[in-house]
């Protein structure tokens, strides 16, 4: 007799990772890549020049700004989003074809990309990176050394808007320390991979946070 085929992989998951400019999304996340190495990190489309160390096909794809208008036009984004003055985009096909295969993919993006990519994919686990306080984020920005002052003030007020949309991810880490952020990062991700029953608004009955009319709790920040 003859064996049986193989069933096929089990649709890969969607993590989603948000939080403000200079909250050290990067560093966390490329520490989380060497704690699970099997992690499909998502690499976006973006019109903004590289950054020194950044590499074409690892940290971004980089594209000019007709290329990004042309894949706009042909469908071929999740989400795209104009952050500041650069445009952003998340390629939809490269996202099925590595769930399709088992894989778990994931998504660095902004606040703004992230909310539209939750309306989109209703199973997507969302995770909030947030600062220990907005005064330890400026220091962070200033730290960088890579804005201007008004792109900093810019950045700041940007960020306290975002933090008011933490009610609209599943989960909220703060980033304090690399190691253990990264840490609580992997272990949402072996919980979700443990998970029984459905995840996320699509498991939810009627609207709520899946249509964008879930409760609005501000986040207070003792440090500001």
């Amino acid at each position: 007799m003859s064996e049986a085929p193989a069933p096929p992989p089990s649709r890969g998951r969607l993590f989603v990772v948000s939080g403000p400019s200079g909250v050290g999304k990067d560093t966390v996340l490329a520490r989380l890549h060497s704690l699970m190495p099997d992690v499909v990190r998502c690499v976006t489309a973006t019109t903004r020049a590289p950054r020194a160390g950044e590499i074409e096909g690892r940290d971004y794809l980089f594209v000019s700004l007709q290329e990004f208008r042309e894949m706009v036009e042909r469908d071929e984004f999740l989400e795209y989003a104009r952050v500041y003055e650069n445009l952003y985009g998340t390629p939809r096909a490269w996202v099925d074809e590595q769930r399709a295969q088992g894989r778990d993919v994931l998504l660095k993006i902004d606040v703004q990309g992230g909310l539209t990519v939750r309306t989109k994919v209703r199973d997507a686990v969302m995770i909030f990176l947030r600062p220990p306080s907005v005064a330890e984020l400026e220091r962070r920005l200033r730290t960088r050394l890579t804005d201007t002052e008004e792109q900093i003030t810019t950045r700041l007020l940007d960020a306290r808007s975002e933090l008011q949309q933490i009610p609209n991810y599943d989960f909220a880490v703060v980033n304090d320390e690399v190691d253990r952020a990264a840490d609580l990062l992997r272990a949402i991700i072996l919980a979700e991979r443990s998970r029984i029953h459905p995840h996320g608004w699509a498991a939810r009955d009627g609207g709520g946070h899946g249509s964008g009319d879930g409760p609005s709790v501000p986040w207070s920040d003792p440090n500001a």
